[in-house]
């Protein structure tokens, strides 16, 4: 993160949403929706620092999905990445990532984490 005027260290730098290295600190889903209806190329990057960045799952997951169902295949993998990280950090999935995980190829980034973080009990048989 950037430092302010006053050499605080809480300020992120401008989104610049023609540059994926910037996105890194997106931590608002406003922002994320924002990308998604305009159509940014990165909004999947977007997804994958949303999923690190931010505390509440009911907020990241949607968004999640959103990516993993989007027309383009670099967004869907990016959503797919994303979930992954939602696993390891927050331990948990929904069904809705969980029916759209299962028309992607298995072994996949977030197959592993999925088992490897969620209660199995939560995981469905196929993964």
């Amino acid at each position: 993160m950037d430092t302010d005027e006053s050499g605080s260290a809480d300020v992120a730098p401008a989104l610049n949403w023609q540059d994926a290295s910037t996105l890194r600190w997106v931590e608002r889903p406003d922002d994320v929706d924002a990308a998604f209806n305009r159509g940014e190329p990165f909004v999947g990057v977007a997804v994958i620092a949303l999923a690190l960045n931010h505390d509440e799952t009911d907020v990241i997951l949607p968004q999640v999905a959103r990516a993993m169902a989007a027309n383009d295949p670099e967004i869907r993998r990016q959503g797919v990445v994303a979930l992954a990280h939602v696993a390891r950090l927050h331990r948990c999935v929904d069904q809705r990532c969980l029916n759209l995980l299962r028309g992607f190829p298995r072994g996949n980034e977030a197959d592993d984490d999925l088992w490897s973080f969620v209660d199995h009990r939560l995981l469905p048989w196929w993964l």
